[in-house]
């Protein structure tokens, strides 16, 4: 049954702001709702459109409107912006979702499940200790500057810190060495963390056939299939693999005007995290270990000749996310080029 009403909502902490409209763009009503009387309200009304931003609860209540019957379009908020009129207020905004949901070209974020909300706290969540342990082993190696002793970035410098702290005949203060060493009790502990939930990435990411699937793919690990499955929208909604590529933000951004093409560097646009884990599992293949399995005359070892390693990974990783594209829409497995061309 085709829907008559389409209704933009404007999500907040406490006040939700609604707008309705008809499909042509008739002003129909103009309502603010208390955020616990939103769910009853929107049951009493007839099948309809639901318009939301994608943000903060979004996904949560685009499940709850479908439960209700409703069909939901999620919008990504700076597609939104142009259309506010004059002063910016949560009235002005419900109308603006209205009017760029009803443009033809408009493009709308896929409601997520709850299992992938999970997945994405999860991944999130190593994220942030990974970047409080960052914090943690740069005050320790900060501490230990202001002392004249110089050690080098990374995780793997730890054993060093911790010869520095319990040399015999050292010159460090030993309040400085014990607040040291409390910062490194911290980093273990942080550690212990990482490593748990790293366990539980993997063990999710060999539940799911398209997750093994995708880690067939060089340079693709868990972590990476885990983030295509908690962030990445469904892939039917691509027209081909260069079109997830350019989600990602694995292409140039262009200056171009008057005919005149001007492209430069990648448009970082879309999912961060997983265009993130693609360049790193690239720069993997192209370290002095990986580039043992690049055959020679392939395309990736001629343009390893010519380009910088850096230009290489990204023209590697924008690679990588067309055929995890591929694999997940034929549902097949990743084939080493060479043996499929002799299939």
């Amino acid at each position: 049954m085709s829907k008559d009403t389409m209704i933009g909502v404007d999500l907040a902490k406490s006040v939700f702001q609604l707008h309705a409209a008809s499909m042509t763009g008739q002003p129909k009503f103009r309502k603010k709702i208390p955020r616990s009387a939103f769910a009853a309200f929107m049951a009493a009304q007839p099948s309809a459109v639901i318009v939301m931003e994608a943000c903060g609860s979004a996904h949560y209540w685009a499940r709850e409107m479908i439960r209700l019957g409703h069909e939901v379009k999620l919008i990504a908020p700076h597609y939104v912006k142009p259309f506010v009129k004059r002063q910016k207020n949560d009235a002005a905004d419900a109308e603006a979702i209205v009017i760029a949901a009803q443009r033809p070209e408009m493009r709308f974020v896929d409601p997520k499940s709850e299992e992938q909300q999970s997945r994405a706290i999860l991944f999130r969540g190593r994220e942030r200790l990974v970047h409080q342990r960052t914090e943690l082993v740069n005050a320790v190696r900060a501490a230990l500057y202001e002392y004249g002793h110089v050690v080098p970035q990374g995780i793997n410098q730890l054993c060093r810190i911790a010869d520095i702290l319990d040399e015999l005949n050292s010159d460090l203060p030993v309040l400085m060495r014990e607040e040291c060493r409390d910062l490194l009790a911290q980093i273990a502990e942080k550690t212990e963390r990482i490593n748990i939930r790293t366990k539980k990435i993997k063990a999710l990411a060999a539940e799911t056939d398209a997750a093994k699937r995708l880690q067939t793919i060089p340079g693709v690990g868990p972590l990476t299939a885990l983030a295509v499955e908690a962030f990445a929208p469904s892939m039917e909604s691509f027209r081909c693999g260069r079109d997830f590529a350019a989600w990602l933000g694995l292409v140039p951004r262009q200056f171009s005007s008057g005919g005149k093409e001007r492209l430069g560097r990648i448009s970082k646009a879309g999912q961060a995290d997983i265009r993130r884990l693609l360049i790193i599992g690239a720069m993997s293949r192209l370290n002095w270990m990986g580039r043992r399995s690049i055959p020679e005359n392939s395309w990736l070892a001629d343009m390893l000749a010519r380009k910088p390693r850096m230009l290489v990974a990204i023209a590697l990783a924008n690679k990588m996310a067309r055929t995890i594209w591929a694999l997940i829409k034929n549902g097949n497995e990743y084939r080493i080029p060479a043996q499929a061309a002799v299939a």
